[in-house]
């Protein structure tokens, strides 16, 4: 029920908004800003499916905005315009994104740190590396890859299609395998999964390798639109916050335990389309945060309202 919410408040926001956007002489569907919609959509949607792994096990990370950006410099410097390296450059930002995640488990499991902390702290690390190392872009895209960035079928960009391909592996894997129900497990309570024979610090590690993957990822398909690496290209742009926020939109509770990817699209195309709606309109930034703040707020409000009332009926 919480999933089918945010798909609703998503039909009824491309509903008025289309209304208002025709309104003022725009077209919201047209191609040109459903092609801007799906591939915001689609670079906020890949980091905010590998933070519902993190969500939902009971954790978060706040660290894959710079993870995004280190990994796009990492691609781009490795491709260096190279059609023959861009294999091993999406094996690098995988390694390395991968190891990312690993030191975030290691520092909430082993060491007992809060995540919040914990993933803070190695994104500060990763920013002050970025800001000592580099002063602007740095790298070379190929031509043949920023076709990841680029290329669409019809309306449909191809990252999009990447995105949906993300999301529903990771839809396979949280409702058809057993690694999935340890993570609902996890989340739910830490205590009962390991009375029940769960290997708790294993499955959270996993969750946030998992979500710094696919921040890699974004990484990749950033460097691919901007062919070269950018090293503030992840925190500036809110990478970390808004894909907590999607997920909270989706419906996935923030302590853990209840949730899923496709709440988790829905709240990204929901806030893909606010954007889209606002830019058609020209209205003021500062106004569209606001906005998107009270939706979020609401959303929350209503979700504990709900889960209230089931409580008082049970």
């Amino acid at each position: 029920m919480r999933e089918r919410g945010v798909w609703v408040a998503l039909a009824a926001t491309l509903t008025i908004g289309g209304l208002l956007v025709y309104a003022d002489g725009g077209a919201l569907f047209g191609q040109s800003s459903t092609v801007s919609m799906l591939q915001r959509a689609a670079g906020l949607g890949i980091v905010a499916i590998g933070q519902t792994f993190a969500i939902l096990a009971g954790s978060l990370d706040l660290s894959v905005g710079f993870v995004i950006s280190l990994t796009s410099l990492i691609a781009a410097e490795t491709m260096a315009g190279s059609n023959g390296m861009v294999a091993p450059a999406i094996l690098a930002v995988l390694a390395v994104s991968a190891g990312i995640g690993l030191v975030n488990g290691l520092l909430i499991t082993k060491l007992r740190i809060n995540a919040f902390i914990a993933t803070l702290g190695v994104g500060l690390v990763i920013k002050g590396y970025l800001e000592h190392g580099y002063a602007g872009p740095a790298g070379s895209v190929p031509a043949s890859f920023q076709r990841l960035g680029y290329d669409r079928i019809g309306p449909i960009p191809m990252s999009f299609l990447l995105m949906v391909a993300v999301a529903v592996v990771s839809w396979v894997v949280l409702k058809r395998t057993r690694f999935g129900h340890h993570v609902l497990a996890v989340g739910g309570d830490v205590d009962v999964a390991r009375l029940s024979g769960v290997r708790t610090d294993r499955v959270l590690i996993r969750t946030h390798v998992i979500c710094s993957l696919c921040a890699g990822i974004a990484g990749l398909y950033l460097a691919s639109r901007l062919g070269a690496g950018a090293p503030r290209v992840g925190a500036e742009g809110g990478y970390d916050l808004e894909s907590i926020a999607a997920v909270v939109l989706g419906g996935t509770v923030l302590a853990g335990g209840r949730g899923g990817v496709a709440g988790t699209v829905g709240g990204v195309a929901l806030l893909a389309a606010i954007d889209s709606v606002f830019n058609q309109l020209a209205i003021d930034p500062f106004f569209k945060q606001v906005v998107r703040g009270t939706v979020i707020i609401a959303a929350v409000a209503v979700y504990a309202l709900r889960l209230r009332r089931k409580e008082a009926l049970a």
